[in-house]
Formats: C-alpha cells, structure tokens, sequence
C-alpha cells in the first residue's frame, strides 16, 4: 500500500484532499515538520531526503513535490478522473498546469510573500500580472483550468489563494474559480 508523508497545515493538505477525492487506498502518515515560525522540528521517521512533505512511498517508488504526487496519483487512480490520462484530450494542458504551478506559480508567490523584486526573476519567470493573466484566460472560457473538466490542477494551483487569501488578486475571474475550487473540496469532504 503507498504511504503518504503528510504535516497537517502544510502544502501536503492539498494532496491528503486528493486522496480523499480520488477514493485512493493510501497509508496517511502524520511527521513533523519544522515550521515557517520555528516551531516544529525535522521527524526521523519521515523520508523525505530534506524531511518536509509531503512525500509518497508506493513500493520502491518515491516521489516528491505536490505536482508531480498528484500527477502520479491521478494516473494511478483514474477512476475519479481529476486528470486526464495520456493519449486523452487535456493531456498537455494538465501536465502544463501541474509543471506551470511548481515551476513559475510558486515561485513568484514565495517572491511576493517575501517581498522581494529582481529583473533576472521576472526574465525568467515573468511577473505576478503575467502569471495570473495565464490563470485567468482558460477560466474565462471555462469553469475550470481544462475547461469543464475540474481537475487536480485546479486544486494545486487554486492551493496558494485558499491559504492565504491576501494573495488573492482583485480579478473576479480568479476570485470565482477559487471559490469555486473551494466549494468543490468542501463538497468532497462531507
């Protein structure tokens, strides 16, 4: 059975919600973490090679980061269909939004939470206007990111925005659809 590394409050809430979603038969392990505050520390019986989570063990198998768990776990439950499976339509858009969260969406929320600005940075990853633009233009047209297929990216990339609502830009669009997103998870809790 694979075990799921999770700290309650921590970015692996998102993917215990995923499991839960996709009716998936996975160990929940509660570790430690250390903690933005100070508070906490690294648990020895977590595996993660940096201790943080969250962090999947199925066999001999191991994977890290939000995106690519939810990406393993929606291809090896997809019976609950939160994202399409290769050679399905939506395929590149969901790998896309799944890659475009950790690699850009993350990045530049972390750069705004601290506060900080650098041209390299936005040469790179664009800026805040730039990346919320790319959020709100498939949601225009659609309810959800894939159109009208909601999916486990827009759970991960809806994630930001449900924990720190200070960071939830003034764009309707994108104020609807992670309400949206919310009411979606609250619904699959009860």
């Amino acid at each position: 059975m694979p075990t799921l590394y999770h700290s309650p409050q921590s970015r692996s809430d998102t993917v215990v919600e995923l499991v839960r979603m996709l009716g998936a038969d996975i160990d929940i392990r509660d570790v430690t973490i250390e903690r933005e505050d100070g508070s906490g520390a690294a648990d020895p019986a977590n595996p993660h090679p940096e201790k943080k989570v969250p962090y999947l063990v199925d066999g001999q198998d191991t994977v890290r980061e939000r995106g690519a768990i939810m990406l393993y776990l929606t291809d090896t439950y997809p019976q609950a269909k939160l994202g399409p499976l290769p050679g399905e339509a939506g395929r590149g858009a969901y790998l896309s939004w799944m890659s475009y969260y950790q690699g850009v969406m993350e990045p530049l929320l972390i750069l705004q939470w601290a506060g900080l600005t650098h041209p390299v940075v936005e040469d790179s990853l664009g800026t805040q206007a730039t990346m919320l633009e790319q959020l709100a233009a498939p949601l225009r047209k659609g309810p959800w990111l894939l159109g009208e297929a909601f999916s486990a990216a827009d759970m991960l990339c809806s994630s930001p925005f449900q924990w720190f609502s200070d960071m939830l830009p003034d764009e309707p669009t994108i104020r609807d659809w992670v309400e949206r997103c919310a009411a979606k998870l609250s619904a699959a809790e009860n």
